[in-house]
Parts: structure tokens; C-alpha cells; sequence
């Protein structure tokens, strides 16, 4: 039998509407502030002195308060609340924060946190008006799947970088567990010195995959973000070949998320 949505299980309570309104507002904040950054801010801090270096941890740290900045509105506001154990533990030199990817802003939760990190984004923000000049400034990876990517990533990582990666690639499909991909173990294996998880709840489930924003849940969302314990890569390159170690890495990874994901669900009910 096919389970009813959550706003036809549960009554519209919860200041539904008034929610509705902060949530409309906060993507409208969100695109605006996009666009800002683009034409004002980062032309005005490309004009401060300093190397190339200098200029992309400004834009790092520009983009990682106004994200936190976001988040906070959007607490304040009533459209979510949150908690975060362990951020202490984030944002540590070659450091590969991996999570998994149940809503659109877990990569505005976890950038958030981290005041100087590099991460993986979809292709397709580096085309999007709102977000074209923020990620260029930051020097973002393009995920667009090539050996350059790749390349680029283990760069990163081995230049003492904070690297944020999703391994599924996209946001899970509500209802199903994820799935890794061996891309973000490869990467590990060559150029982290440690991989830190981060598991990621949303309850109920918003802004999922091929979800309009507009579709908000019939009660206040809150956001879970548990930072586990770090996983040494060299200790599954030690275990035989790249496409080996790899596979296991990647087996370990899932496992890992499999089980957390898991407990919280045993957890909460």
C-alpha cells in the first residue's frame, strides 16, 4: 500500500502558512544575496590586496557566514530548527568531510560550518545567475564527472584543503537508502589524510529531490547534523590495488551511513 504524504497523514499546524511565507522569503533572500555577491561584493573584494590565495579564502569565508547567516534566518523565521553535534571536529587540513544528501541546503549547512572549505557542486550552478559568481570566486570543483574533477579534488586535499563531498551526487530519493558512488573513495585514497562523515536527518523530509520549495511539510522541519569519527584512508590502501581499496572504502562508507541512518530511525521511533 502506498503511504499518504505527510501533509495528508498530518493536519496543517504549526503556523503552516506563516511557514509557507518565511520559506518563500528565504529563497527570495537566498537568489537576491546571490546576485549581490556576484555583481558588488566579489568585485569589491578582488580589488583588496593579496594572492590568488588570499582573494579565494575571502570568498570562502564571505560565502560560509552569509550561509550560516541564511540558516539562522531561516531558524529565527520558523521554518526550521536544527542541532549539530561534533562541528568542533570540522574543517582540519586535507580533511574530506563526506555526508549524505537528503535536502537541497545540506551543502549551505555544511559550508556553513566551515569557514574555509573547498567543495564539490553540481555543474549546474556554475551556469546559474545566483550562484555563477560565488562558486568561480570560491573555486569550487565542478562535479562534471571528468578525470579533471578527480584531479583537481586530490589537488585540493593534498594541498592542505578541507574538501566537502556528497558520494551519492544527488540528493537521495526520499524512502530509499543511499547509494555511493566510488568516485569521492578514489579521491580519499589518493589525496585525504582523513575522512570525516557527517550523518544528515531531516524530519520530516523537505526540499527532496524533484521537490518544489513551495511543497512544505505540515509541521517545522528540524535538521540533524551528528559529525562521526574520522576514517583513515591508509588503512584500506594498505589492503591491495586502487580498484580494490577503493571498493572497499567505498563498501565501509555505505555501511557506515547505512547503519547511523539506521540507529536514528530506531531512535526516533
Amino acid at each position: 500500500m502506498e503511504l499518504a504524504p505527510d501533509s495528508m497523514k498530518t493536519p496543517r499546524g504549526d503556523h503552516f502558512y506563516l511557514r509557507l511565507l518565511a520559506t518563500a522569503a528565504s529563497f527570495l533572500l537566498f537568489g537576491i544575496c546571490g546576485l549581490g555577491l556576484r555583481v558588488v561584493v566579489f568585485p569589491l573584494l578582488a580589488c583588496l590586496p593579496g594572492d590568488a590565495v588570499a582573494r579565494r579564502k575571502r570568498a570562502r569565508r564571505t560565502i560560509s557566514r552569509l550561509f550560516w547567516l541564511f540558516i539562522r534566518f531561516m531558524q529565527r523565521s520558523g521554518v526550521l530548527t536544527f542541532e549539530v553535534v561534533g562541528a568542533e571536529r570540522l574543517g582540519q587540513p586535507g580533511q574530506m568531510i563526506i555526508a549524505n544528501h537528503p535536502s537541497l541546503i545540506d551543502v549551505v549547512f555544511l559550508i556553513g560550518l566551515v569557514r574555509d572549505a573547498n567543495c564539490v557542486v553540481k555543474k549546474s550552478l556554475w551556469d546559474h545567475p545566483c550562484t555563477h559568481g560565488p562558486v568561480r570566486s570560491a573555486q569550487y570543483i565542478s562535479n562534471d564527472g571528468s578525470l579533471d574533477m578527480l584531479d583537481s579534488a586530490v589537488a585540493a586535499l593534498q594541498g592542505g584543503q578541507t574538501l566537502i563531498i556528497f558520494p551519492e551526487g544527488t540528493r537521495t530519493t526520499p524512502g530509499q537508502a543511499p547509494e555511493f558512488h566510488r568516485g569521492a573513495a578514489a579521491i580519499a585514497l589518493r589525496g585525504a589524510r582523513m575522512i570525516t562523515p557527517v550523518t544528515i536527518r531531516v524530519a520530516p523530509t523537505t526540499l527532496t529531490k524533484a521537490e518544489p520549495w513551495y511543497r512544505i511539510p505540515a509541521r517545522r522541519v528540524h535538521f540533524s547534523l551528528h559529525v562521526g569519527a574520522d576514517i583513515y584512508p591508509a588503512d584500506f590502501g594498505a589492503q591491495g590495488p586502487a580498484p580494490k581499496a577503493s571498493r572497499l572504502l567505498n563498501d565501509h562508507l555505505h555501511h557506515y551511513f547505512l547503519k547511523e541512518l539506521a540507529l536514528d530511525e530506531r531512535t526516533e521511533h
